[in-house]
């Protein structure tokens, strides 16, 4: 019986990445984007909980922790901690990030995605 299968923590952060964006209801690709994102952004949104992202990318504690703190230092979401809780926003350069390599992405990890959500629909960015 095969053993299970990890996956990259790259392709983890694509999962919450999409998610993100996902959450901001835009269309990636229109023309125009970079122009309307702080906009977008500044209109507040409630991002993500670190238990919503835990449950995106189907992991553990450690590996939720390992994905959002590459993230951070990566510039690609803020994180904010109120009374315990965590929120995950998508920042400027984490739209941008994804919209520029989604497609690579895709390609890349083509098997993993799809083994990934085998169990219930692909998310439209991800199609």
């Amino acid at each position: 019986m095969p053993g299970r299968v990890y996956k990259d923590y790259k392709i983890y952060c694509c999962f919450v990445l999409n998610r993100l964006v996902s959450e901001l209801d835009i269309d990636l690709y229109q023309d125009g984007l970079e122009g309307k994102l702080d906009e977008i952004l500044g209109r507040g949104g409630s991002g993500l909980s670190k238990e919503e992202v835990k449950h995106e990318i189907r992991s553990n504690h450690h590996m939720t922790n390992k994905v959002l703190d590459r993230l951070v230092e990566d510039g690609l979401v803020q994180v904010e901690k109120e009374e315990g809780r965590y929120r995950v926003h998508i920042t400027k350069k984490g739209v941008l990030h994804i919209r520029r390599y989604n497609e690579f992405y895709k390609e890349i990890y083509r098997e993993q995605i799809r083994d990934h959500y085998r169990f219930r629909e692909l998310p439209f960015l991800l199609r």
